[in-house]
């Protein structure tokens, strides 16, 4: 009982993550891309261009054009994801419309850039917080994580490829400032959505080379708790069998096994590469401790 309360709040704690990151979207979207005219990317962009040629309503064409791609999802990512992108499909387009009753014609600055600046960071956070939890905003979002599934290609990058498309069709519209700042935006929130995804998967990989191999190892997993592999080299100079120590640790993690390597052996070699996303044991799954 204990364990399916956990798991319902747990689920209730997702759904509300959800509405938050859909109400962020369509906060960016009403406080500085339509007050200030930028041409924009995704559904929102779609629904510019139409609004342009038809006079349709940018709430009105985003739910429609959201369900399209609703029904696209559920075929090819599953019941779970569309469960999630259902959220997104209705919340988002009605946030947007309540939004854009209730300010009417507030508007926070006119400055082209401080629009494209703070609308991009705006969506890229509310994308991030969406596709962490395996959901969705709807809309031009299915298609990069469609790709994504049977290409892995990042997200980011096909989402930014088919954004400059959609940029494109309203450049016939919009003069070339507005053309200029709406590259921008689509520009902050790839590399904002880019950045936040990795957030907490980022790990570093050591190779450490040294006479002192044993004690190093033995360090590293009694004190800091990491996995450490043992290959087999050679110096190139002096062509010496010499043991290597490879391991990946967290960022946290890192200053105290450089101490620690260089408590032992002041003069071992040490090399540090970032990573984004490590899968296995004591990442991505539970540690497993053999007696």
């Amino acid at each position: 009982m204990e364990a399916y309360s956990m798991k319902t709040l747990k689920l209730f704690g997702q759904i509300c993550l959800i509405l938050a990151g859909n109400f962020l979207c369509a906060a960016s979207i009403a406080f500085f891309v339509l007050p200030s005219g930028l041409i924009t990317g995704g559904a929102t962009g779609v629904a510019l261009f139409f609004n342009h040629l038809t006079g349709v309503s940018i709430p009105l064409f985003v739910f429609i054009f959201n369900a399209i791609m609703f029904f696209c999802g559920l075929f090819a990512l599953g019941r779970k994801f569309a469960l999630t992108t259902l959220i997104g499909t209705f919340f988002y387009p009605l946030s947007l419309y309540i939004l854009q009753r209730a300010i009417g014609s507030f508007v926070i600055t006119s400055d082209l850039f401080l629009c494209a600046l703070f609308g991009g960071i705006g969506i890229g956070a509310s994308c991030a917080i969406v596709f962490r939890l395996e959901a969705s905003t709807g809309g031009t979002d299915i298609p990069p994580l469609i790709i994504y599934k049977y290409t892995r290609i990042p997200v980011s990058a096909s989402m930014y490829v088919i954004d400059c498309v959609i940029l494109l069709l309203q450049t016939a519209f919009s003069d070339r400032e507005k053309i200029l700042y709406g590259a921008f935006l689509v520009l902050v929130y790839s590399i904002v959505l880019d950045k936040l995804l990795l957030i907490g998967t980022n790990r570093t990989q050591l190779i450490i080379i040294s006479d002192k191999t044993e004690e190093i190892k033995a360090a590293i997993i009694s004190e800091v708790d990491r996995g450490v592999t043992l290959l087999r080299g050679k110096t190139g100079y002096l062509e010496k069998e010499t043991d290597v120590l490879l391991s990946v640790v967290s960022n946290r993690e890192l200053y105290k096994v450089e101490k620690i390597i260089h408590q032992i052996d002041r003069n071992a070699f040490v090399t540090l590469s970032h990573i984004n996303e490590v899968k296995g044991r004591g990442f991505s799954s539970n540690k497993k401790y053999l007696d």
